[in-house]
């Protein structure tokens, strides 16, 4: 006989279920109709229930990992992928796919993946080395869920953070690093890295803009950050400020979006820590990027000095403005108890 943990834990996933059958159903309608409608107004008409549907479903669910997973592939990649398609660009474009079939277009629409025909970042030549890393990155992710779950009390808080900071890079690496595989392994779709290597980054501009969470970056550039620049220069502001406008609303928007993720998982009012968080670093990429402009390449620091301060600047502000929502609300003990509970089950039904 099943445990209650266990009999929750499977009406959780029949409601995911559920979700993405929804989910699935929607995208179809998209495909089939939405994309017949010329691009513009009446194609954006066409996809604003979809747009709103998308928003609330995370509402449906109730386990922390699902609500995470369920919100960012949907509420905001797949909305922001939509976004561009109204205007047929982005991936799910007609000139990135041109033959696009239904299962492409799904897997493009759900997971954090790209067409590999048009690559902005660069491609994954390597494959084997995710085939490696993805093991070792779920093996770490393993170990230190292991020591909050067991030593979190016996722990320096500023150690606790520094464990969160890194589950959460690692879990964004792994969720990412699967769903590629799965989507490699059933359509041969090229292989991408989900992040590039955060850990080395020597400033905020190397850390946002080309290390962490490339799918993010990729879609905040053409649906903000493209947008904001090309309507301001010129008439209104010169290239460099109308640059810098579009990247603090880029941080602003990717602070609301993660307002947004916050609130499907605490089911709390905002307190606007987190689009603190992603202003504050917005600005400082841009003093960064006006220094770079002023003083040349001779100002930058040896990577020896330039890393540790980039890598400590993120941690210390993330355990100032970043996780403090997530902390009060004690999203973080559950998410332990259902990766525990999920343990527990798949273990004993074995």
């Amino acid at each position: 006989m099943s445990s209650p943990k266990c009999m929750e834990f499977e009406g959780e996933f029949k409601s995911l279920i559920k979700v993405w059958l929804k989910i699935l159903a929607t995208l179809c309608y998209c495909y089939f109709i939405s994309s017949k409608l010329p691009k513009g107004i009446f194609r954006f008409l066409s996809l604003t229930p979809v747009f709103y549907l998308f928003t609330i479903l995370p509402l449906q669910l109730s386990s922390v990992l699902q609500i995470s997973i369920t919100s960012f592939f949907i509420t905001w990649l797949t909305n922001f992928k939509l976004l561009l398609f109204t205007i047929d660009l982005g991936p799910l474009s007609s000139s990135s796919s041109p033959k696009s079939s239904l299962p492409l277009f799904l897997t493009i629409a759900c997971f954090p993946i790209r067409n590999p025909q048009k690559q902005t970042y660069p491609s994954m030549q390597n494959p084997s080395k995710l085939h490696l890393l993805l093991p070792i990155k779920t093996l770490l992710f393993g170990i230190s869920l292991v020591a909050l779950n067991d030593h979190k009390q016996k722990l320096h808080p500023k150690i606790v953070l520094g464990l969160y900071c890194t589950l959460i890079y690692l879990m964004l690496d792994v969720i990412l690093g699967i769903s590629n595989l799965l989507v490699n392994a059933t359509l041969g779709i090229e292989l991408e890295f989900p992040s590039n290597d955060p850990y080395f980054s020597t400033s905020l501009r190397d850390f946002w803009g080309r290390r962490w969470n490339l799918m993010v970056t990729y879609l905040l550039r053409h649906t903000v950050y493209n947008p904001v620049r090309s309507v301001l220069c010129g008439p209104v502001l010169g290239p460099w400020w109308a640059s810098v406008v579009g990247l603090i609303a880029s941080f602003l928007v990717s602070g609301l979006m993660h307002e947004l993720l916050f609130y499907y998982v605490t089911r709390v009012s905002p307190t606007w820590e987190v689009t603190c968080f992603f202003l504050l670093h917005g600005v400082c990429v841009a003093v960064e990027f006006g220094v770079v402009k002023w003083l040349g390449d001779k100002w930058r620091l040896h990577w020896v000095v330039s890393l540790p301060i980039t890598l400590a600047f993120v941690v210390v502000t993330a355990s100032w403005l970043f996780f403090p929502p997530l902390l009060r609300s004690g999203a973080d003990e559950r998410s332990i108890k259902e990766f525990n509970s999920l343990i527990d089950c798949v273990v004993g039904k074995s």
